[in-house]
């Protein structure tokens, strides 16, 4: 089985809401999600200050934090998928790639975006540059 860029989204996919709901990360908050059956685990729009709203900020962040790997699943199946079928993912989409971690590794230094993700991206930008040197 060979290693595509899209597997290894889906790995990162798969591995940010285990840890997000486990004890190291935001257990305490999945545990009161799971008392609520995750229903309503939000007031929603109407947490937001503009709207004179008190938000729940450890909440806010588990679930985005849970929910940002469930969004990588798919994204990193649909990568695969042009990979498979094209050969190479296009570079516009790489660049915006790199660039929506470097403001994750901008914003949470230590973070998967910096150790993981970051040299992810690079190797995508240096995979692209490499195969099309070779194709000309």
């Amino acid at each position: 089985m060979k290693i595509t860029n899209g597997k290894i989204l889906v790995f990162f996919g798969i591995i940010h809401p285990l840890l997000g709901i486990s004890p190291f990360a935001f257990g305490k908050q999945f545990a009161g999600f799971a008392d609520k059956f995750f229903f309503r685990i939000s007031e929603g729009l109407f947490e937001f200050p503009l709207l004179n709203g008190e938000m729940n900020y450890e909440n806010f962040a588990a679930f985005w934090f849970f929910y940002y790997g469930l969004l990588l699943i798919p994204l990193g199946i649909l990568v695969n998928y042009v990979e498979k079928t094209n050969g190479q993912i296009p570079k516009n989409f790489i660049w915006a790639y790199l660039i929506i971690v470097l403001v994750g590794v901008f914003m949470i230094p230590f973070s998967g975006m910096t150790f993981l993700m970051l040299p992810h991206a690079v190797y995508m930008l240096f995979q692209r540059n490499r195969s099309s040197k070779i194709k000309v």
